[in-house]
């Protein structure tokens, strides 16, 4: 049966996300309905035109997407035939990572930026890295345009001595493997709940003080060390933390 797409809502034309393409964007967004269970094995996905006019594009544009999830092993392309999904628990993708999303599964990340600051690590920061110093990035995170959470991370002084913010990217991780030659290979997640910090920034919903969904998360580098820390606040009433069993 042709997928008919029941998240039509979040599924509008597709907007300007930062620095990631329009291609990459729909393949990030089918993936991630892959993993929520949204796209099944097996199922056939609409004609590319079909497709390409849902999701605001050419037909060139949806076809560069198609081609990318079929080389991550997320799509099967039956000449004659249609785009069929193939469940691939082990593929690679830009937000692998992240472990938000909507209520009703999925949703693409976005992030608008707070700061970034290159410090001394506070002394209430858990030890990670070699360097007495790091770099601190606060964001604000959204999944389909919907405000997510607020992220605080800490890259180790060890990787890089400064950060050019304008080479910053929407994925951190794209930024850390493009840019730096870091790859975060691993990660180890604490999820709890704690008060939403100061610095929180509109349009997240909870107020400073509120208590929140609180995730922090351990990264080794692709040299198994722990060259990474982070910290988010989330409202569990609009996203939900999901963590999937292989």
């Amino acid at each position: 049966m042709v997928h008919q797409f029941a998240m039509t809502s979040q599924m509008k034309t597709t907007k300007n996300h930062g620095n990631l393409p329009i291609y990459q964007q729909i393949t990030e967004q089918i993936s991630r309905e892959v993993s929520a269970g949204l796209l099944i094995d097996g199922e056939r996905l609409p004609t590319e035109r079909d497709m390409a006019k849902r999701y605001g594009v050419a037909v060139r544009t949806l076809r560069k997407s198609l081609a990318q999830l079929t080389q991550m092993g997320l799509l099967i392309r039956r000449q004659g035939s249609g785009n069929y999904i193939r469940k691939n628990e082990n593929h690679d993708s830009i937000y692998s990572f992240f472990r938000l999303e909507l209520p009703s599964g999925g949703g693409l990340p976005s992030a608008q930026i707070i700061s970034i600051d290159t410090m001394a690590k506070p002394a209430d920061l858990p030890a990670f890295g070699t360097a007495d110093f790091g770099h601190r990035f606060r964001r604000l995170r959204f999944l389909d345009d919907v405000p997510a959470a607020l992220e605080e991370i800490w890259l180790d002084g060890s990787v890089v001595e400064e950060i050019n913010p304008a080479s910053v990217s929407q994925s951190l991780y794209k930024f850390y493997r493009d840019q730096l030659g870091l790859w975060i290979t691993r990660a180890e997640d604490w999820v709890s709940l704690d008060t939403v910090p100061h610095w929180q920034t509109p349009p997240f919903s909870l107020p400073a003080g509120t208590v929140a969904g609180y995730v922090e998360r351990f990264g080794w580098s692709q040299s198994d060390i722990k060259v990474e820390y982070s910290r988010n606040w989330f409202n569990p009433k609009t996203v939900r933390y999901v963590a999937r069993l292989k």
